[in-house]
């Protein structure tokens, strides 16, 4: 017997935007999820790893003190289990109320489980077959394992074992050197396991070029990062890993820790999903391929978030969730889905946050542009915070004078970009930015600074 539904929702993170929204237009809506409810921002990504990221950064303060003439004379110490014991519990607080509410909803069935589709119209859980007018993916990613010698048989870390590990270990080797890397490496760091990372080519990679330069630098000034070191074979005694590399120039090394954490990436959801057996298609990384109003090849069927791979951001999939939602259930005339410049950060020290082109995008599309970039210490705030290499850096189309990107290294960086973002967003020209009212001293004022700087350069 196969149980009819209004709508089939897989996944329970960016799938948010669609199960209560349309259960509330009274459509009889199951929700399939795997997992702990919430998907992986709440559970084993950005929420509970700013928690724990922040006492790094009190840490990481408390350190630097010294450049205020303070002397903190008391040796920092971190109970680490009850730290983590108590983001973890209120992760799953968070998640644990989910289920009641849906039980609280007639419109809404949870099923537990991995769902699977049979065929365009049918999806199986737990030996149960349902049907749907409306089929919504929103399974994400998970992380991307890659194929390293003796690897998979060791207990290596991905962020979702790291997130939830109760003992702090003496050391540890990261491999990798993008956000999941850094973030998660910083806050071991900080708190004083001793850190290797093992970087194959260069950090932060998808930043602009001025950024991973001086993330580069500043982080390799705090922790042991060993660039163009690829691993070769990984390897388990019982009590340490032992990881062997090789440069590009053919040098071989080996590094040993208590732990190991293996972020290189994500790698999408579809391959666990029975996608085989319906007319839906994935490119050759396993993205799922759908149209301008976020169709796939099944018409009925819609996928968003981190399994098309465009942006993995939780805040990308809640716009794309409700673009969805508003297109598709509601009825809002919103014709194709027209992104806003997609901001990030990264949470790490120094902390980065970046929204539209980055330079090097606008030379390979061949835009003609100009940059005004200002650092820190060029600043009443950026001179009380002793900045030495934090920057804004703003980059402009030449012919409209629009902001087209924005670039930011230093404090505050995931906050500061913001006042970027609304800017782009309305589409604001240098000089809208110029002749706005900053409070002075406030670190926003390096991104009228930094525009300043764009206006010499434009008519120097």
């Amino acid at each position: 017997m196969t149980r009819i539904f209004d709508v089939i929702v897989i996944g329970s993170g960016g799938g948010s935007k669609i199960t209560r929204p349309a259960a509330m237009l009274g459509k009889k809506v199951a929700i399939i999820e795997k997992g702990r409810l919430g998907g992986t921002c709440l559970n084993h990504g950005c929420i509970p790893s700013k928690m724990l990221i922040h006492v790094a950064d009190l840490v990481s303060e408390v350190r630097e003190t010294q450049r205020f003439e303070l002397v903190v004379n008391q040796e920092i110490k971190v109970n680490f289990k009850a730290l983590v014991d108590r983001v973890s519990a209120t992760i799953d607080k968070d998640s644990d109320s989910i289920a009641p509410a849906y039980d609280k909803n007639p419109n809404v069935t949870l099923f537990e489980g991995e769902g699977r589709f049979i065929d365009n119209h049918t999806v199986e859980v737990n030996g149960e077959r349902l049907t749907a007018k409306q089929i919504v993916i929103a399974a994400g990613a998970r992380a991307n394992i890659p194929d390293i010698k003796g690897l998979l048989d060791t207990p290596y870390w991905t962020y979702k074992e790291i997130l939830r590990n109760t003992e702090q270990p003496k050391s540890l080797i990261v491999i990798g050197g993008g956000y999941i890397a850094t973030e998660l490496g910083y806050f071991y760091g900080a708190l004083g396991t001793k850190i290797d990372f093992l970087v194959r080519n260069r950090m932060v990679k998808a930043e602009d070029k001025d950024i991973i330069d001086a993330f580069e630098k500043d982080f390799s000034d705090q922790f042991p990062v060993h660039f163009g070191h690829t691993p070769t074979e990984v390897n388990f005694d019982g009590k340490e890993f032992i990881v062997k590399t090789r440069t590009k120039e053919g040098d071989e090394a080996e590094f040993r820790a208590e732990k190991c954490l293996v972020a290189t990436g994500f790698k999408p959801n579809s391959d666990i999903l029975g996608l085989e057996n319906t007319n839906v298609k994935t490119d050759d990384n396993g993205h799922i391929l759908v149209d301008d109003y976020l169709r796939t090849d099944v018409p009925h069927i819609y996928a968003f978030g981190d399994i098309l791979g465009r942006y993995l951001f939780r805040h990308s999939a809640n716009f794309e969730g409700e673009y969805v939602f508003k297109t598709h259930f509601e009825g809002s005339s919103q014709g194709a889905i027209k992104y806003p410049p997609v901001p990030h950060a990264i949470f790490t020290h120094p902390q980065v946050g970046g929204v539209g082109k980055t330079e090097q995008e606008c030379v390979a599309e061949g835009i003609d542009y100009f940059v005004g970039l200002n650092p820190y210490k060029s600043s009443a705030m950026g001179m009380a915070l002793r900045s030495e290499s934090g920057f804004v850096k703003l980059i402009f189309e030449k012919s409209s004078q629009k902001l087209i990107g924005a670039h930011i290294i230093g404090p505050e960086a995931s906050n500061m970009i913001h006042m970027c973002i609304a800017y782009m967003n309305m589409g604001a020209t240098l000089t809208n930015i110029i002749d706005t009212i900053y409070v002075h001293p406030a670190l926003p004022e390096l991104i009228r600074n930094a525009a300043r700087k764009a206006f010499i350069s434009l008519y120097s």
